[in-house]
């Protein structure tokens, strides 16, 4: 399993999480956390504390939204937000494309293209909160406001 922390997506989030604040530390799951529901049952901890990382596309370009594991993402608020008429989620391929990361294993942070990041609100009712790390078994722990801080996203209401 710790031949995992050697995979180049995970490195590629230990890095960006070791440059940002030394303390942060990738975890390896004996349980695969590909859903939040999966995630939250190997982590023992609200389902809603599961940091989702969505891709969406709009006509030219792909945004990351960190959504509440317990909610979902409401496309009519994110066009709102985003000001755009045409907005998808991406494709397991474009996933893959722009981040680096497969589905299941998508972090908010160490990306191999810098995507504008939007955080849904409702993930503040949670001090701690945990993001996938570059792979359905691996998780990094992080308190809201750093998690924040770290990616640069901008907090807004955007799940139904």
């Amino acid at each position: 399993m710790n031949d995992l922390l050697n995979k180049e997506p995970v490195k590629r989030v230990i890095e960006t999480l070791g440059e940002f604040n030394e303390n942060l530390k990738v975890q390896i799951l004996e349980k695969t956390a590909r859903t939040a529901k999966e995630a939250a049952n190997a982590l023992n901890c609200e389902e809603g504390a599961i940091v989702k990382s969505l891709v969406f596309k709009t006509e030219k370009e792909f945004l990351v939204c960190l959504i509440s594991g317990d909610k979902r993402c409401s496309l009519n608020k994110l066009k709102k937000v985003i000001s755009k008429k045409d907005v998808s989620m991406a494709s397991a391929d474009e996933v893959k494309a722009q981040t680096g990361f497969t589905i299941g294993g998508v972090s908010p942070v160490g990306h191999i293209n810098n995507l504008d990041i939007i955080i849904d609100k409702t993930l503040e009712r949670f001090q701690i909160v945990y993001a996938a790390a570059g792979h359905p078994n691996s998780i990094f722990k992080i308190d809201i406001s750093k998690l924040k801080d770290l990616t640069k996203g901008s907090v807004e209401d955007i799940t139904e």
